[in-house]
């Protein structure tokens, strides 16, 4: 599941990807989970309708942070 997300979400914590994808890659990332989840395990998706409603706060390194890739 980690190299799948990977393709479309950037990985910023164990368990945790964020990012912004199409409505098609959505629904391929909703399928894919499916598949892959164990009767016992859930994924929770968050949708936000506009980048205004987000207040994204990093305390520490922020794993997102491109600037630390050359």
């Amino acid at each position: 599941m980690l190299n799948f997300l990977r393709k479309y979400l950037t990985h910023v914590q164990n368990s945790v990807f964020e990012g912004e994808v199409t409505e098609g890659d959505l629904e391929t990332i909703q399928n894919k989970t499916r598949e892959t989840l164990k009767s016992d395990e859930s994924a929770i998706i968050y949708r936000m309708s506009s980048e205004k409603y987000v207040d994204r706060m990093v305390v520490g390194e922020d794993p997102t942070d491109d600037a630390r890739f050359l």
